[in-house]
């Protein structure tokens, strides 16, 4: 099992890592009695060679066998750097008593003949001249440079320096090795922990568990199959979502390859043309070749051998089988590829993914005709196609966009797809990414349309689960997609939106302030007040303890001014520095602006980053202890969060009391297409602490006086339906204004295809007439100066009459 490719390397492009090392001491360990590694051979695939990939052998000396569960071969090249690091080969099973164990490494472009089967496999290229490969109990990569340090290391079991190489046992490191001779032990395996001693160089001479050699013994050579196994890619597959064959070595594997991918997560994708009849076993696979560039074409029949490998992209999504460290034998090109599996509405199942409690849905038997996420799986490494699919979230910089293979599940008004609820999943969402460089994703908006067949192969990752890996791509049709502009707020009425900004800093460029700024001054028709999330500190991410904000805002709000609003002024209380979560550096925080034109801010002395505000009873009716200020700010439930601001305001002549939010995010929280099902939504449990608080702090004002008008707004990080945000509003302290809109218009971001609320607006009972509006300019949009929309309320100074939504 290999966890997370980075998604640097899944996406950008293959990433060459340099590895390095450094030496080990006379007297290392007591020397191994029983296993031992017998030898070493990093020059297979090298010009010159007859073996085709580099291995290591292990031997056991003793009486009984050493069992070799959760350890490793570990591999450091000869001479090290600052930034070289343990490659780790897991191994399995058991070396008998005096028998040998075989651990396959990476193969070359060279040689002719093929290791014996390995009875393990790894992807390490190693060097043939100079390295060093220690036997480890333990998975966990080593991290020592330096031969006193290895030696101290009580995990390593023995340890093989070779050629030059700084880390090796006693007096020096074994000589001689090269593209065609290995460095071995003798007969007798002796160990006197003395590297240059113990072991020799000569011609390779690999022996596996079973006691063959290569081109000798055995069935054949396994790495150049000439006539297909046993195995078929449905056997690899089987009928769960991890494979039978998990770990084991499969030879001569016969497919037609379908797609292949030649940068990021190199590979190809293999299809038998002869399915059987089970519709849970997916009849293709990925074959992963990791930092290589594929050799094979679409098209050409081959027989591939190498490890089947469950990859799990991250420690709570779901796997993907591969056949890794292949070698692939071509019989023919240009065959014809199996037809591909159609998703649409008919083909796809109403239900999302089974329940198993919140464990792991890995053993469960798919019922790929009862749930969505199972047709998927069944269809792994599977051709398939789509046709006419809407768009329900814009291409991403990462060349990615979704679609709906179900157009009428849970439409939005403007093309997307809503996410209602926690139990009713739309199972139609799938990313589309393209495998052709010369024709990438198209720049596509919500609700346009990829027109025609999109074919290709279905893949996972941990961005989203599911896509379709194109090899065809439908053509765009363009529905044009509007950004919205809300109403001019009438003289009575106080405008108040809600922006978060995508962590806005002095440093930022031009464009994104003067985006923003258009956001603000026409789109928003200039609120009296906004309230903005994710305001940095002036120098942003650099980490140097500036917490205030003035230059950011100066330039914000001169944007605004260029753009055609108002001059606004500005108000926040500066976090300690380091204290507020966000990105490292920053010092994010939620700021007012206002137009002093329209409205007043009361200033009260008292308020800093942690005092907690309180609600003071006067004669006239309640005020703050200070303004601005911040609610509980070293109450737990804040701890490396964004605390909230409170600022009091008048506007004709009348007080409002208006809380700025960011609640923490959902980061650590599992996928909704990961394994574990149901996920659980741990950061919930601090955004539901921090609604309480904030819900307190409410109800004080109003048990101070029950009509107070109080705005309570931001980027909550949660759904209208979830436990937050029945803390916010328990004891109808609170009205969320989003359920005041029709449901297909109750969203204002948009993640993995759904279009989804997690900023809100939310008012006391004291205001009884307002107009309310999700002002749609970013989410939907591949050009976004921020990922959230945002929104605005209008509430009539008279304060009488009911509540009701804006139109544009």
């Amino acid at each position: 099992m290999r966890i997370s490719r980075p998604r640097s390397v899944l996406l950008a492009g293959a990433v060459a890592v340099t590895l390095s090392a450094t030496a080990l001491p006379a007297a290392f360990a007591a020397p191994s009695s029983t296993a031992v590694i017998s030898e070493v051979y990093g020059g297979g695939g090298n010009s010159g060679a007859t073996l085709t990939r580099d291995f290591v052998e292990l031997a056991n000396a003793g009486s009984a066998a050493y069992d070799l569960s959760g350890f490793s071969v570990q591999y450091l090249p000869g001479a090290p750097s600052a930034g070289s690091q343990w490659q780790v080969s897991p191994l399995t099973g058991a070396v008998a008593p005096g028998g040998r164990y075989l651990v396959a490494q990476a193969a070359g472009t060279g040689g002719t003949v093929g290791l014996p089967a390995p009875d393990a496999t790894g992807t390490v290229a190693m060097a043939a001249a100079s390295g060093t490969v220690a036997l480890v109990s333990g998975t966990a990569p080593l991290t020592c440079k330096t031969a006193a340090d290895c030696a101290s290391d009580t995990r390593v079991v023995d340890l093989v320096g070779y050629g030059s190489a700084v880390v090796r046992e006693g007096s020096g490191p074994a000589t001689g090795a090269s593209a065609t001779a290995s460095v071995a032990r003798a007969a007798s395996l002796a160990d006197t922990d003395d590297n240059a001693a113990d072991l020799s160089a000569g011609a390779p001479t690999p022996v596996n568990a079973a006691g063959e050699t290569s081109g000798g013994e055995g069935p054949g050579d396994p790495d150049n199959p000439t006539e297909p196994g046993t195995v078929r890619v449905h056997d690899i597959q089987g009928t769960t979502r991890v494979s039978p064959l998990d770990g084991q070595a499969v030879t001569g594997v016969p497919g037609v390859v379908t797609a292949v991918r030649t940068t990021g997560s190199r590979g190809f994708w293999i299809q038998d043309p002869s399915p059987d009849a089970d519709p849970r076993t997916s009849e293709g696979v990925l074959v992963y070749t990791g930092s290589a560039a594929p050799t094979v074409s679409v098209g050409d029949s081959v027989l591939v051998s190498g490890t089947v490998d469950e990859y799990y992209p991250s420690a709570t999504t779901q796997s993907v089988t591969e056949i890794t460290a292949p070698r692939t034998t071509v019989l023919s090109s240009g065959n014809a590829l199996p037809a591909p599996v159609v998703l649409d509405a008919a083909s796809v199942p109403g239900g999302y993914v089974p329940s198993a409690d919140g464990g792991s849905i890995d053993a469960l038997p798919l019922e790929p005709a009862k749930y969505a996420l199972d047709l998927y799986e069944s269809l792994e490494g599977t051709r398939v196609e789509t046709a006419d699919t809407r768009v329900t979230g814009a291409t991403s910089s990462y060349g990615e966009v979704w679609v709906t293979v179900e157009p009428k599940q849970n439409p939005t008004r403007r093309g997307g797809t809503l996410y209602a609820s926690y139990t009713d999943q739309n199972t139609g969402r799938i990313k589309v990414m393209s495998l052709d460089s010369t024709r990438p994703v198209p720049v596509a908006n919500v609700g346009d349309v990829l027109s025609g067949t999109t074919t290709g192969v279905l893949d996972y990752d941990s961005f989203g689960g599911y896509s379709l890996q194109a090899t065809r791509l439908g053509t765009l049709t363009d529905r044009h997609l509007k950004r919205e502009v809300t109403r001019k707020q009438k003289r009575d009425e106080l405008a108040v939106s809600t922006y978060n900004v995508e962590n806005l800093d002095a440093l930022d460029d031009q464009g994104k302030f003067d985006t923003l700024a258009k956001g603000v001054a026409v789109n928003l028709a200039s609120p009296d007040i906004v309230s903005l999330e994710e305001i940095q500190d002036d120098n942003g991410a650099v980490n140097d303890g500036t917490v205030g904000s003035e230059a950011t805002l100066k330039r914000f709000t001169d944007a605004i001014v260029a753009a055609g609003g108002p001059r606004y002024s500005w108000r926040y209380v500066a976090p300690q520095d380091g204290k507020d979560g966000g990105e490292p550096g920053g010092n994010i925080r939620n700021v007012f602006l206002f137009n002093p034109a329209r409205v007043s801010f009361v200033d009260r002395a008292g308020g800093d980053a942690t005092t907690a505000v309180k609600a003071v009873r006067t004669k006239k009716g309640v005020t703050l202890s200070a303004s601005p200020a911040r609610i509980s700010p070293l109450d737990e439930s804040w701890s490396d969060s964004r605390k909230p601001l409170v600022g009091e305001f008048r506007f004709r002549g009348e007080p409002v009391f208006v809380i700025g939010n960011h609640f923490t995010s959902k980061g650590g929280d599992q996928p909704l297409h990961g394994r574990y099902q149901a996920p659980a939504r741990s950061s919930e449990t601090k955004r539901v602490k921090q609604a309480a608080q904030v819900n307190t702090f409410v109800k004080s004002l109003l048990a101070a006086d029950k009509s107070a008008r109080v705005v309570t707004l931001g980027d909550l990080n949660d759904f209208a339906f979830s436990p937050t945000m029945s803390a916010l509003t328990a004891g109808k302290a609170l009205k969320p204004l989003i359920s005041t809109l029709p449901a297909n218009e109750r969203y204002s971001y948009v993640y993995e295809g759904n279009s989804q609320t997690l900023d809100h607006i939310l008012t006391s009972p004291g205001i009884r007439r307002f107009d309310y509006d999700v002002v749609h300019i970013n989410a939907e949009f591949a050009d976004q100066a921020s990922d959230h929309d945002p929104q605005i309320v209008r509430v009539r100074a008279d304060g009488s009459g009911h509540g009701h939504h804006g139109h544009h």
